[in-house]
Formats: structure tokens, C-alpha cells, sequence
């Protein structure tokens, strides 16, 4: 059921992402009176091979353009009459130009139709987090307010941190938000250096040149939390807890002979229990329960945990002054992205560990539907194929814009032939990095 719910998240959040990025092609083109033969949803080929399985699973014609539902899943595209583009019809292009194709309007007319999706994709980022900002707001952790220090990954111990510390600056910056302590600045920056408070002594952490390759492929916890004593905010429906009779608001005190405070160390007990019941002792109000839970194979029981710890600074944005915040969230995610990808290119970090394929991205969504984790998700992947199609890159969006460049700095227009040789190369391109991200997905699966 959790992969269904996986899978299901991932192919709603990339039908999203293509459409809009498609109807902004598709709008441009059509601005400037543009035919377009094509809007399809996914592809009705196997992409990158424009001739290989051609079917649809379905299609409508209205007017000059078929809209349809291609049956490989990756992606989706609009055909612009007189373009050369995945589908490499060149039949079209060897007859005399007509008034309404791509090739017969000037060139930032056809400039503003590459980048009509890079755009809308940005929007669609800039849109979706605004809504987040306005409906949900934003709230930091008080990071003096976290008295019992954090809880450390097996990273955070391995480059020095230990359960316990006390955040108290990176770089020299007192921390006020413990969330502001883990930024783009910080985890992607050279010789990051925290301080923190262990047991009354002060200690200087930095993250070595190896961490980011490390971090990257660290996405079964998160790096560092606020070490937290909790109580049971809410129960998954006929799990484990709620069969047991656990409820909301009932504290958990031990399990079986083991008493803990915390609960990362709840958790640990969890986790050498796999498979097993064990008598949990409960306080419910004032009374104290003992009650006999099972615990399934990956260590849980079914409820998410909340606590009275921790003081908060809120901002709640009115509709109007959440459009400024989508967009500087936005610029910090694109901004996020062009130093990771520095990164990449320095050598910090592997492609192989930096670049996720659809079933490391169907894992980023999770097996259960959480509506602000979905729209999350989808804003970064909006920007980040925003990011990627502008890279200059055959058979991308830059990669068409490149060429119109060197057209209007020149006053030349490319040829056919050589655009067909661009494009053949930038298939070529694609189809190895499909096989790399592929393969990366697959060998994850199979190492585990």
C-alpha cells in the first residue's frame, strides 16, 4: 500500500510539473500564432526514441492540435509545427516554410516560446509556495527554547556531533531558528564550522570536505533534531496503537521493562523489537495503563508523536504577502540548486549520489499522502526542472535557446541540417543520463 501511495504521489506531482511546463510552451507559441499539432501528456514513444513503440492511450483532435495521453510515463510534450524537436519530423521541415510555423517567426518571438515552460515552471514554484506560506504559514523552533540539546544521525556523529549538543552558532552567527542552522549557505558552503554547547564545554564541529557527498546519499533520517520528550498526537487508523488501544494524549512510559525520557530512545527500543509485542505502560490522565502493542518490521506502531517542548516564532501571511514569500523561497531553492550543482561539477559530490531517478524521488514523497509534504515536493521539482531545462543542453529547452543565441548574434539562421544533428546529439545525450539515473535507482534498491 505504501508504494502504491508512492508511486501514485510521484506520477500525479510529474503530470502536474508536465502539463504546466507544456502549456507554457503551447501558450507562447500559440501568442504568436503558432500552430501546434500536439499536446501530449507523457510520451506516446519511447523517449528519447521518437520512433520506437508509437502509440497513445489516448487522443482527441480540437482544431489544428491531437491532445493526448502518451503510455511512457516521463515526461510529455507539445509538437510546434515547423520545430525540430523530440519527435524529429522532418517531412514538414523539407517543405517551404509556412506563415504559421516556428521556424517562419523571428527569433525572440521563438525565444519567448523555449523558454514559455521554463517559465510557467517557475511560477508554478513561486505560486506553490506562496499558497503553502498563506495557508499554512511559517513556524521556527525557538532554538533556545530546545533545552535537551539534539538528537545526531549516524552522519552527524561520524563528522563529530553527539546526541545532547546545544546548538549555540555556525560560522560565528549566533542560532535563533533552529531550522535557519541547517541552510543552503551552510551545508553547501566551504569550512562550515557550528559551535555547540556539550555538557557545559564548548566544542568547534566543522563539516569536513567529504561531508556533502555523504549527506546526499543520507536520506533515511535527518542529519540533526531537537531531542524531544513526547505524547501521542494522533493515531494511524487500525495500526498497531490504535488496535492496541493506545490513544490521543496518552504518554508512553516504558516498554516492557525499559523506561526511557526521550523519544529517540523510544525509538531505538522500537527498533530492537521488530516483529515482536511488547507491554507498553501508559499514563492516560492520571491513571497508569499497561497495555500489550505489536510492533511491525519496520520498528513502528502507528502514531505520530508531539511535544510540549519547545517555543515558537510564527509568521502567518495574508494572500497578498504571501506572493513576496513564494518568490523569495523560490530564488533560495533555484539559488540552492545552481551551488549544488557547482558542487557537482567541483567534484564535492558524485552525480551518482547527487541525482535522484523517479523511484528516489517517489521515496522523497513517502508512503503516507501528506498534502503540505506533496505540495513541497512538487514546488522543488517544478523549479528543478526549471533549473535543468535551462541548462544548455541539446534537446532541452537551453539547448534550443543556445542555438537562437548564436542566430541572433550572428544574423544567421541555423540550418535544418544542423539543427537535426543538435538535436540527434542531444537524444543521444539524454538517453545516457536516463540510463545513469536508472541505473543509480536500481543499484540502490539492489545494495539494500
Amino acid at each position: 500500500m505504501q508504494t502504491f501511495i508512492m508511486v501514485a504521489q510521484l506520477i500525479t506531482a510529474l503530470s502536474i510539473l508536465v502539463v504546466i511546463h507544456e502549456l507554457g510552451h503551447f501558450l507562447a507559441a500559440k501568442l504568436f500564432k503558432i500552430r501546434v499539432d500536439k499536446f501530449y501528456l507523457f510520451f506516446d514513444f519511447l523517449f528519447p526514441m521518437p520512433n520506437m513503440l508509437k502509440f497513445s492511450l489516448f487522443k482527441i483532435k480540437k482544431g489544428d492540435t491531437e491532445y493526448g495521453l502518451g503510455w511512457f510515463p516521463m515526461g510529455g510534450y507539445v509538437q510546434i509545427a515547423g520545430m525540430v524537436d523530440e519527435n524529429m519530423n522532418t517531412e514538414q521541415l523539407a517543405q517551404p516554410a509556412e506563415p504559421w510555423e516556428f521556424r517562419s517567426k523571428p527569433a525572440w518571438q521563438r525565444m519567448i516560446v523555449m523558454l514559455g515552460g521554463i517559465i510557467f515552471n517557475v511560477a508554478l514554484g513561486v505560486f506553490i509556495f506562496a499558497m503553502m506560506s498563506y495557508y499554512y504559514g511559517e513556524r521556527f523552533t525557538k532554538n533556545e527554547s530546545i533545552k535537551n540539546g539534539v538528537v545526531a544521525s549516524a552522519l552527524a556523529k561520524e563528522v563529530g556531533f553527539e546526541t545532547g549538543d546545544k546548538l549555540v552558532s555556525v560560522n560565528g552567527k549566533p542560532i535563533v531558528h533552529f531550522e535557519k542552522a541547517f541552510g543552503s549557505d551552510e551545508l553547501l558552503g566551504d569550512k562550515t564550522v557550528y559551535t555547540v554547547d556539550r555538557n557545559g564545554e564548548s566544542k568547534q564541529i566543522e563539516l569536513p570536505a567529504t561531508f556533502l557527498s555523504k549527506f546526499s546519499e543520507n536520506t533515511k533520517a535527518e542529519f540533526l533534531t531537537p531531542r524531544q520528550t513526547f505524547f501521542i498526537a494522533d493515531l494511524v487508523p487500525s495500526a498497531n496503537a490504535e488496535k492496541a488501544g493506545l490513544k490521543v494524549n496518552d504518554v508512553i512510559l516504558a516498554v516492557d521493562t525499559n523506561k526511557f525520557v526521550f523519544f529517540d530512545e523510544f525509538q531505538q527500543l522500537l527498533q530492537n523489537k521488530k516483529n515482536t509485542k511488547s507491554m507498553f505502560t501508559i499514563l492516560r490522565n492520571t491513571d497508569t495503563l499497561r497495555l500489550e502493542v505489536a510492533i511491525d518490521e519496520s520498528g513502528k506502531v502507528g502514531f505520530r508523536p508531539d511535544t510540549k517542548d519547545f517555543a515558537y516564532d510564527t509568521i502567518q501571511y495574508g494572500f497578498f504577502t504571501s506572493l513576496p514569500a513564494g518568490w523569495n523561497k523560490a530564488v533560495e531553492t533555484i539559488s540552492s540548486q545552481i551551488k549544488g550543482w557547482g558542487k557537482i561539477f567541483n567534484g564535492d559530490i558524485a552525480v551518482n549520489k547527487a541525482v535522484q531517478g523517479p523511484i528516489g524521488i517517489a521515496k522523497f514523497y513517502g508512503g503516507e499522502w501528506i498534502w503540505s509534504r506533496f505540495w513541497l515536493f512538487t514546488a522543488l521539482i517544478s523549479l528543478g526542472l526549471a533549473f535543468a531545462n535551462i541548462l544548455p543542453i541539446p534537446a532541452l529547452d537551453g539547448g534550443h535557446v543556445v542555438l537562437l543565441i548564436i542566430e541572433m548574434v550572428t544574423g544567421k539562421p541555423i540550418s535544418i541540417k544542423i539543427q537535426e544533428r543538435v538535436q540527434t546529439a542531444g537524444m543521444i545525450i539524454l538517453l545516457s543520463l536516463m540510463v545513469l539515473i536508472f541505473g543509480n535507482d536500481i543499484w540502490q534498491l539492489i545494495k539494500k
